[in-house]
């Protein structure tokens, strides 16, 4: 006889008592592993440089913040942009899709975000979706076109990658990986 596993909720995980970080990914609860501090530099990097971008065209938030896609889907990006006329949707929380979230890969977040992630942000309607892979100093940059992500940009070791969301915003790799 199979044991049947428990279907999570938002509402289960608002429940835990602890300060460990989850996502609940089509009813599944993963525990999030502390990231690097090479992980953090990266990400507060692309903050920076994102923020002070988009500053009149919407906001972006740092992780950890809860995106909620449904009652069975609550994700926490590593970056979150939602342009001014989607405002709405941040509240306690942020409740539907993002215009823009980049992931930052690790070696054990890698299936999740590549595969996992990256078909939850295409189904959610997700305008662009950014992986950045440390260890190979690439990012991938994909973009929804008719319910399908495609590759929009994509640079390794040097060179820029550019976002298609937002208009003019282009980025050199060694403003990303440089820790200086």
């Amino acid at each position: 006889m199979k044991v049947k596993e428990k279907v999570w909720t938002y509402r289960d995980y608002l429940g835990l008592n602890d300060d460990k970080r989850y996502e609940v990914i089509n009813g599944r609860l993963y525990e999030m592993p502390a990231p690097t501090p090479w992980h953090q530099g990266i990400l507060g990097n692309l903050y920076l440089i994102l923020r002070n971008h988009v500053r009149s065209k919407g906001i972006v938030f740092l992780s950890p913040i809860d995106v909620i896609l449904s009652e069975t889907l609550v994700v926490q990006p590593d970056l979150v942009f939602i342009s001014k006329d989607k405002k709405d949707m941040i509240k306690d929380r942020i409740y539907g899709s993002p215009d823009l979230v980049i992931e930052v890969v690790s070696p054990t977040s890698y299936y999740r975000d590549r595969y996992e992630k990256f078909k939850i942000y295409e189904k959610a309607g997700i305008k662009e979706y950014w992986l950045v892979y440390p260890g190979e100093r690439a990012i991938e940059v994909w973009v929804l076109k008719e319910g399908k992500y495609e590759l929009y940009s994509i640079a390794s070791s040097e060179g820029k990658v550019k976002s298609k969301v937002l208009k003019g915003f282009e980025i050199d790799l060694k403003e990303v990986f440089d820790e200086g």
